[in-house]
C-alpha cells in the first residue's frame, strides 16, 4: 500500500448556473477514513465523484491531489481511486470469485498472480466458501463483502464510498459498517465515506465533515462535533437539543445532560414519553417552551411519571455549548 494523502484545494463546482461545490478545502491523512454528512443537495456526492474523476472540474475551479501527484486532470482509470457504490455494482452473470478477479483482469495482472490476490482478499473479508455462488445467491451483506474485495483487491491508493449501506437493514447495515471500519483500517487505504446517517458517520469516520449548500460548516472527530458544534446547523443536524436564546447569543444542551430527579431545582409539565428500550425520551414543558429530555428506563422507574405529571429536574449548566447563530 502506497502512503497516500489526499488534499482538496479550491474546488468550486456549478450544475449550470447553480453552485453546487463552493470553495471546499479539505486534507485527508494518509489511513484515515473521513465520511462526508450532510442532508440531500448539500454537495456531498457531488465532491466525491469529483475525487474519483467521474466528474470533471475546469482548470480555475480547484485542486485535487493524492499524495504529491495532481490528478485533477487524469481520468478515473488513471488515478487509481475505487468507488463502493450503493447498488454495488457487481455483475450477476459472474461468480464471486469471478466478481472480485474483474479488476486484476482488466489490469492484465497474469493468472497465478490473480489467484494469490483474491484469495487473501476473500479470506480477508470472509467470502471463502462463496466464491463460486452467483450473486443472486447472496445476502445483502455478503454482496457488500463482495464490493468490498473486488475493490480492495486492486490495491487503490484511494478508497471512495457512495452510501454504500442505504440498502441494507438496520441490524445489517450496524453489522457491515463495522466490518468496513475493520477492514479499511486493517488495509491502510486512505477513504472518504459519504452518508447522510449521523449515526452511521460517527461510528465509522476518524473525522467528520458536515457540509451544507455546497461548503464544508465544521471538520472534526465525531466527540468535537457533537460536543462542540460551531454552529445551529451542526448542532441540530448531529442529535436533538435544546437551544436557549440568550443575552449575547445563543446556548444549546442534549437531552442526556438534563436531569430528571425528585429534588431537582426546576420544575415542568411531562406533556410526551418515548419508550426506547434503555432509555426514555421526554418531553417537557416549562416555562412557555418545550424541553427534551433523555433518561435511562431504570431511573425512571426510581422516580416514575406519567404524561401530566409536574417533575422535577435540572440542568447542567456546566454541559451548555454556546453557538454561532
Amino acid at each position: 500500500m502506497i502512503d497516500i494523502n489526499i488534499r482538496l484545494i479550491g474546488i468550486t463546482y456549478y450544475y449550470d448556473t447553480n453552485k453546487a461545490l463552493d470553495d471546499i478545502h479539505l486534507n485527508v491523512a494518509q489511513g484515515e477514513l473521513i465520511a462526508l454528512l450532510g442532508p440531500s443537495g448539500c454537495g456531498k456526492t457531488t465532491l466525491l465523484r469529483i475525487i474519483a474523476g467521474l466528474i470533471p472540474i475546469n482548470p480555475g475551479y480547484g485542486q485535487i491531489y493524492f499524495g504529491a501527484e495532481d490528478v485533477s486532470s487524469l481520468a478515473p482509470q488513471k488515478r487509481n481511486a475505487v468507488m463502493v457504490f450503493q447498488n454495488y455494482a457487481l455483475f450477476p452473470h459472474m461468480t464471486v470469485t469471478e466478481n472480485i478477479e474483474y479488476g486484476l483482469l482488466m489490469r492484465k495482472i497474469d493468472a497465478a498472480s490473480r489467484k494469490v490476490l483474491v484469495s487473501q482478499i476473500m479470506e480477508k473479508v470472509q467470502l471463502t466458501s462463496f466464491g463460486s455462488r452467483k450473486i443472486h445467491e447472496l445476502s445483502g451483506g455478503q454482496q457488500q463483502r463482495t464490493a468490498l474485495a473486488r475493490s480492495l483487491v486492486v490495491n487503490p491508493d484511494v478508497l471512495l464510498f457512495d452510501e454504500p449501506l442505504s440498502n441494507l437493514d438496520e441490524n445489517l447495515r450496524v453489522a457491515m459498517r463495522q466490518e468496513i471500519r475493520s477492514i479499511q483500517k486493517e488495509s491502510g487505504v486512505t477513504s472518504i465515506y459519504v452518508t447522510h446517517d449521523q449515526e452511521e458517520a460517527m461510528a465509522i469516520a476518524d473525522r467528520i465533515v458536515i457540509m451544507k449548500d455546497g461548503q464544508i460548516l465544521q471538520t472534526g472527530t465525531p466527540n468535537e462535533i457533537y460536543e462542540a458544534p460551531v454552529n445551529r446547523f451542526v448542532a441540530s443536524f448531529m442529535g436533538e437539543c435544546n437551544f436557549f436564546e440568550e443575552k449575547h447569543g445563543v446556548t444549546m444542551c442534549r437531552p442526556d445532560t438534563i436531569r430528571l430527579a425528585s429534588d431537582g431545582t426546576e420544575k415542568g409539565t411531562v406533556t410526551w414519553i418515548e419508550y426506547l428500550g434503555s432509555k426514555q425520551k421526554v418531553k417537557l414543558s416549562w416555562q412557555d417552551r418545550e424541553l427534551i429530555a433523555e433518561a435511562y428506563t431504570k431511573q425512571i422507574k426510581e422516580y416514575p411519571f406519567q404524561v401530566g405529571d409536574s417533575i422535577r429536574f435540572d440542568f447542567n449548566i456546566a454541559e451548555h455549548i454556546w453557538l454561532q447563530s
